[in-house]
C-alpha cells in the first residue's frame, strides 16, 4: 500500500454513507461551505493592522467586572440608559452574542490549526516519498539499466532539497510533474 494512499481519505460511495458513514468533503467543498457561511455571518469585518484597530482590541479587553458595574448603573439610571441610547437588556443581548460569537473563534481556531496540522502532515507525506525517489534513483542511476533516472537524478541534485518559510512558493495549483 502506497504511503500516500494509505493515510488519505476517499470519497465514501453512496452506499457507505447510507450506512451511517460520514462522506468527507474535497477542499473544493469545503471552499464552497466556508465561502456560503461567510455570507451569513453579521459583523463579519477584516481589520486593517493598524493603530485604530490596535486600540479597538486594546478597548475590547475591558474587564467583564467593570462591565458588570456599567450595566448596573444603566440600569438603576434612566439619565445614564437615555446617554449612551441602550438598554440594559439590549446590552445584555449584545454580551450574550459576544460570548457564542467566542465561542464559535474558539470553534474555528480548533479547526483552522486542525487543517493546517493536517496539510502539514500531507506534505510531510509527498516529501518522504520524494525523498524516498532521490535515494532509490541515485542507487538505481548507477546501473545500466537505470541510465533514463539520471536527468532526474541530476536535476534533483541541482535543486535545494528544502526551502525557509519565508521563501516558499504561495500555495496554489499543485505542480505538474517534469516530462
Amino acid at each position: 500500500m502506497s504511503i500516500i494512499k494509505s493515510k488519505s481519505v476517499t470519497r465514501s460511495t453512496a452506499a457507505e454513507a447510507s450506512a451511517g458513514e460520514t462522506t468527507m468533503l474535497t477542499p473544493e467543498e469545503v471552499l464552497e461551505q466556508l465561502r456560503i457561511l461567510r455570507e451569513r455571518i453579521p459583523d463579519l469585518v477584516q481589520l486593517p493592522n493598524d493603530r485604530a484597530t490596535k486600540y479597538l482590541r486594546q478597548k475590547s479587553r475591558l474587564n467583564p467586572e467593570f462591565t458588570h458595574q456599567a450595566l448596573g448603573a444603566i440600569s438603576t439610571s434612566a439619565t445614564v440608559q437615555s446617554a449612551i441610547g441602550n438598554t440594559p437588556e439590549e446590552l445584555l443581548q449584545a454580551e450574550n452574542e459576544a460570548t457564542a460569537w467566542g465561542r464559535v473563534e474558539g470553534e474555528l481556531s480548533g479547526l483552522l490549526r486542525g487543517v493546517a496540522a493536517g496539510n502539514v502532515v500531507r506534505r510531510e507525506r509527498i516529501a518522504h516519498a520524494a525523498l524516498q525517489a532521490y535515494n532509490v534513483s541515485t542507487q538505481l542511476v548507477k546501473q545500466e539499466d537505470h541510465g533514463d533516472l539520471l536527468p532526474h537524478v541530476e536535476r534533483m541534485k541541482r535543486v535545494p532539497k528544502y526551502v525557509s518559510a519565508r521563501r516558499a512558493k504561495p500555495v496554489g495549483e499543485p505542480p505538474q510533474p517534469p516530462k
